[in-house]
């Protein structure tokens, strides 16, 4: 039960007679009495018509999923089964980061009748948002005194990440297209399978003709010459891309406007998408010291599908990160060459230690890549020196910066390659080295 502002008015308003009047105190207590009963009377008798929220039903009808930053529409059915009306306030309790926009409402349900209440979500955490209650205050005629209940109404809305990087998906289609159609790639070399015959043309590598095809192809009664025919090649696809996401406590700092994790992700589907349009194979570990999250065995559109439901409820773990596990993992993934992707932070030598222990071990048999984003503050800082306070700053970014190529030039001398940006640029260049290695033949 609660009371309105209202029923505190009327109380206030029977102290005025006795404040005018001038009764003497026996008076003024009877009065005052009389008057406290009358409301208390009014209030009991309020409640009593007011309807009972326990005898409403609810119903929830939501998205199972929606992208972080997106609209999702929430609604909440209201079924009155009691006898008298209910008009009053529900409250629908999500969580804050649910980014409900607004989570009171009036509502009016005559008996025997159903109100649809439809809000507007707009997440701004990914990972599962869930509301358990609703609470439900039901007004007598008077507006004095009204009912209240919390109802159990589960529901749940998977908030999966954005994918903003996917705006430089067709630019990266559009050079794949153009490597597949590639002068160069119609020559055979490492990293390239056979495609298709065609005639000889002027110009073409000799080397490239196929004299059993062309033997075949010849047909004596016909008065003309042999067509020569040549093989011509393309980069080799089906191989393995295997993405192996850093979400120990490093991956927790925040770069820019997000956690470096998140960046991590937009990097991985962006170069998965491009991955698996190229016809490659795209496998996806998340690991600190147990594996957060695991995509094997999917393919096109599934590929992605998978990804975006596997990162939505990883959150990074407030522990060092177990580098010496990172073989055996991706061994349990592939045994054949592949590209080997580490999505982690480029740090101190002393931080990153146990990534340049076990980088011989990946780099004997694969192609690997360490991606790392950079904090573009800090690359400002060291420009800044107008007093004592910036000065001070721009060397301890200096300093940072010098670490950060130390390790980036141990990484190289052990056979990797290391890519490093923005949250902005990172995704493009990520998925730029993917398509270099393409083009020279590598993957």
């Amino acid at each position: 039960m609660t009371v309105s502002g209202r029923f505190v008015a009327l109380l206030a308003l029977g102290v005025i007679p006795v404040v005018l009047l001038g009764w003497t105190e026996a008076m003024s207590y009877l009065a005052l009495g009389c008057w406290l009963l009358l409301c208390i009377v009014l209030g009991v008798l309020d409640l009593m018509l007011a309807g009972s929220p326990r005898r409403v039903v609810l119903e929830r009808v939501l998205p199972s999923r929606v992208r972080l930053g997106t609209e999702a529409t929430s609604e909440l059915l209201v079924t009155n089964t009691g006898r008298r009306a209910i008009r009053g306030t529900v409250r629908d309790a999500w969580e804050p980061s649910a980014g409900i926009d607004r989570s009171r409402t009036r509502v009016a349900v005559p008996a025997g009748e159903r109100r649809r209440i439809t809000a507007t979500l707009t997440p701004w955490r990914r990972g599962e948002r869930h509301v358990t209650q609703v609470s439900i205050r039901s007004w007598g005629p008077l507006h004095l005194w009204a009912r209240q209940a919390t109802l159990s109404a589960p529901g749940r809305i998977r908030v999966l990440p954005p994918f903003t990087a996917r705006k430089h998906l067709p630019s990266r289609l559009a050079r794949l297209r153009e490597l597949d159609g590639m002068t160069s790639v119609m020559l055979r070399g490492q990293g390239t399978e056979f495609d298709s015959l065609r005639e000889y043309v002027r110009g073409d590598d000799v080397r490239s003709i196929d004299w059993r095809a062309t033997a075949r192809r010849h047909d004596p009664n016909s008065g003309r010459g042999a067509r020569v025919m040549v093989r011509t090649w393309r980069p080799e696809r089906d191989r393995r891309v295997v993405i192996v996401i850093d979400t120990a406590r490093t991956s927790a700092a925040r770069i820019g406007d997000e956690p470096r994790i998140d960046t991590a992700f937009e990097a991985s589907l962006l170069l998965a998408a491009l991955a698996t349009r190229a016809g490659d194979r795209v496998d996806l570990i998340a690991y600190d010291r147990a594996v957060r999250g695991r995509v094997q065995g999917a393919s096109g559109p599934e590929l992605l599908s998978r990804m975006v439901d596997a990162m939505a409820g990883i959150e990074p773990a407030l522990i060092e990160m177990d580098w010496s596990a990172v073989p055996a993992q991706v061994s349990a993934v592939t045994s054949q060459r592949s590209l080997v992707v580490l999505l982690t932070s480029v740090e101190a030598p002393g931080a990153s230690r146990g990534l340049l222990s076990v980088l011989p071990q990946l780099t004997n048999k694969h192609i690997v890549v360490v991606a790392s984003v950079t904090d573009p503050e800090t690359i400002e800082a060291t420009g800044t020196r107008r007093n004592r306070d910036e000065v001070y700053r721009a060397a301890a970014a200096e300093r940072s910066l010098l670490d950060v190529s130390r390790v980036t030039a141990a990484i190289q001398r052990l056979g990797a390659d290391v890519v490093t940006g923005s949250p902005e640029e990172l995704p493009p260049a990520l998925s730029d080295v993917y398509l270099s290695l393409k083009a020279a033949g590598r993957l």
